[in-house]
């Protein structure tokens, strides 16, 4: 059995900016500590919802360096450094892991996509030349492909890779997956619609967008299931979903960061060429955070 990187619920951090479109690393610092102090299990830097397609190599470094030593050891930092380009991939993964990333993410690659064989060569690339746990990442509506059970049973018997955040909303899928690889895969849900279902298959957590917002709310949605009090904890699920959902709105990261912005953190728009939240969207995502008492 493979020891998971982490249990529970695992932030998917966004990036926030300054007004002239620079990283706002003291504001990063702040939701980072809010994060930890809201009981989450991880933090991921520089996914999806972390802009990383639009961050430049330093950039993209720094973020992870002052991630890494802001949380201290605290949690363990999942560092994104999947890429369509191999060596890309490669070359930032070994950054992060000399930088002393506790886990890499790594994407499925995009717009040139490959086949299912191609995957497999890709991530064992990286798997066999740098020496920490591997989270795949399946996210087919970004990236037009996803991985097969049976790519999965395939890079599952790889002792750094070490599970994979399922964001394909395919509950068959992850069934196959638990079925197929047992133990020797740990899964997350990528959807914080699907919490409860994932866990119910065996998945270990999720990493989040909506604990950007509500930390406590997800980490509480599951400890109440490690703790065996399954229908709090889907009662807790079945209460935020219309929160989880209105943060998909349009593109993430567009609305989670306004509706941190409405929370009072100056996170800033997403970058170009995303754009900002369309008004009649902004007004449907204002109307559910003010349900949960999250805005006055």
């Amino acid at each position: 059995m493979k020891k998971p990187l982490f249990r529970g619920a695992n932030t998917a951090m966004i990036t926030p900016f300054t007004w002239d479109n620079k990283i706002n690393f003291p504001l990063f610092g702040e939701l980072i500590e809010r994060q930890i102090a809201g009981g989450v299990s991880a933090l991921t830097i520089c996914g999806t919802t972390g802009e990383k397609s639009t961050l430049d190599d330093k950039e993209h470094k720094d973020c992870l360096l002052y991630a890494i030593d802001k949380a201290a050891g605290r949690v363990p930092i999942l560092a994104g450094t999947g890429s369509n380009d191999t060596r890309y991939c490669l070359q930032m993964s070994r950054f992060a892991a000399s930088a002393g990333a506790d886990g890499l993410l790594l994407v499925t690659p995009y717009y040139n996509k490959t086949t299912q064989s191609g995957l497999i060569r890709h991530f064992l690339t990286v798997a066999d030349a740098v020496d920490k746990p591997i989270v795949l990442y399946s996210v087919p509506s970004r990236t037009g492909m996803g991985i097969t059970a049976e790519t999965y049973r395939v890079l599952s018997e790889h002792p750094n890779i070490n599970g994979t955040k399922e964001a394909s909303g395919d509950l068959e899928l992850i069934t196959e997956i638990r079925r197929l690889c047992g133990d020797e895969l740990n899964v997350w849900s990528g959807e914080d619609s699907l919490i409860v279902p994932t866990l119910s298959l065996g998945g270990l957590g999720v990493v989040s967008v909506l604990s950007n917002v509500m930390p406590e709310t997800v980490s509480r949605i599951c400890s109440l299931w490690f703790e065996g009090k399954t229908g709090e904890s889907a009662s807790l699920a079945i209460k935020t979903f219309d929160l989880a959902k209105a943060l998909f709105l349009e593109t993430s990261p567009i609305p989670v960061k306004a509706a941190l912005t409405m929370m009072g953190f100056d996170v800033g728009e997403a970058r170009m060429p995303l754009t900002a939240m369309t008004e009649g969207n902004l007004q449907k995502l204002q109307a559910v955070m003010r349900a949960h008492h999250l805005i006055p």
